[in-house]
């Protein structure tokens, strides 16, 4: 595996590499990380994978200094499962100068869910994502479906603006007992760790309840959002919607998400279930 550290040289490295696919991530990996790369050989001749901690989509009081940064382990991790290429910029190399020209998603799908707990985090997502794109080119990017309002944002942003990128959105990875594996977790106290996959058992009800023929959506979700505070969770949002763009389901014909965001303790987790 090539490591490159400028725009420069990953694109000479990449003139002649054919067919990229692409996997961009934050670093500190897991397997769901892992299985991306793993699955991009299907998308492509050449590899690329980046590590790059965004400043841009960090809020003043979320955790950028204090995200893991596991470099060395991340690069072993890649070489196992085949990469080819792995940019792995400075913050001076993206942000050579302050940001001026933003990409600001929709703003239906952006001041929503995520975008209202969170509120500048999408256009910081999207700006990066799109100098990514620009320096690597790829045919096709592959990302994981646990950042679910994430993967619909750039997914619009690509078709909206003629990107030639396919987007691929690849299942979640869990543990045994079903919590969805994030560099979060990391954080989590022993206790914590016991307790998180309910967040996936909540999803799971209401995805049942669904199936049987529930169409109480609100009840569904108060009623969720409830047994997660009796049991010590501090709830952003638990919400069933459309998939394509995440806004209020309007009949029983289209297909639904269920995505969720609570704290447990001082670590926020995001969980979502496509509901068949």
């Amino acid at each position: 595996m090539q490591i490159h550290t400028t725009v420069d040289d990953l694109r000479s490295a990449l003139r002649r590499a054919g067919k990229v696919a692409f996997a961009p991530t934050m670093g500190n990996l897991h397997a769901g990380h892992i299985s991306l790369m793993q699955q991009a050989r299907q998308y492509g001749e050449c590899v690329v994978a980046s590590i790059f901690v965004n400043r841009l989509q960090f809020g003043p009081r979320e955790d950028f200094d204090k995200y893991p940064r596991t470099f060395e382990t991340d690069c072993q991790q890649l070489r196992d499962a085949g990469v080819d290429h792995l940019f792995a910029p400075d913050e001076s190399v993206l942000y050579p100068t302050p940001q001026q020209y933003f990409v600001t998603p929709a703003d239906a799908q952006d001041s929503i869910l995520e975008g209202a707990s969170r509120p500048g985090h999408f256009r910081g997502v999207a700006t990066v994502v799109a100098k990514l794109f620009n320096i690597v080119q790829p045919a096709a990017v592959l990302l994981g479906k646990k950042d679910y309002q994430q993967l619909m944002v750039i997914r619009n942003m690509v078709r909206e603006l003629n990107m030639p990128i396919e987007i691929i959105g690849c299942e979640t990875i869990r543990a045994a007992d079903g919590l969805a594996l994030s560099s979060r977790n990391g954080y989590l106290s022993a206790q914590a760790r016991t307790e998180a996959p309910r967040l996936y058992q909540q999803l799971q009800a209401i995805a049942h309840a669904i199936d049987i023929g529930q169409r109480d959506y609100a009840s569904l979700e108060s009623t969720a959002t409830e047994h997660l505070r009796q049991h010590g969770w501090q709830p952003d949002y638990i919400a069933i919607r459309r998939r394509s763009d995440l806004l209020l389901p309007i009949d029983d014909h289209q297909t639904l998400v269920v995505v969720a965001a609570a704290k447990l303790e001082n670590t926020r987790l995001l969980d979502n279930l496509e509901i068949v």
